[in-house]
């Protein structure tokens, strides 16, 4: 029987990349709208409210998904050796969930960023 857990995480790492490689085109979609903002005497701008937001709410989503998933890690680590297998926390791929889980939420924003943007041009 053939084990899909790696190329699962791979596809996964594979898409969060992707998903990030947008974060330029958001930054640059995202300019023009907060340089009109940046005329009026608002302080904060609807667009640059938003930015700031959505950055605060996904970094704190990302910390707490990484430290879920340690803690995950954690709770595994004795069934893990009494099973005989080097546990994740040892070997990197408890870091390597954590990492993914962190970057997530950064991911959904910018995709999600990028399709909202892109239909305002």
């Amino acid at each position: 029987m053939r084990k899909t857990g790696k190329s699962r995480r791979t596809r996964e790492a594979a898409s969060i990349s992707g998903d990030l490689m947008l974060a330029p085109l958001v930054a640059m979609m995202r300019l023009p709208l907060m340089a009109m903002d940046g005329g009026s005497r608002q302080p904060w701008s609807t667009e640059t409210a938003r930015a700031v937001n959505e950055k605060t709410a996904a970094m704190a989503e990302g910390a707490f998904a990484a430290q879920m998933s340690f803690l995950q890690s954690a709770s595994r680590f004795w069934p893990e050796v009494f099973s005989g297998r080097t546990p994740s926390l040892f070997n990197g791929v408890a870091a390597e969930r954590s990492i993914s889980a962190a970057l997530k939420p950064a991911s959904r924003a910018v995709k999600a960023n990028f399709r909202r943007l892109s239909n305002k041009t």
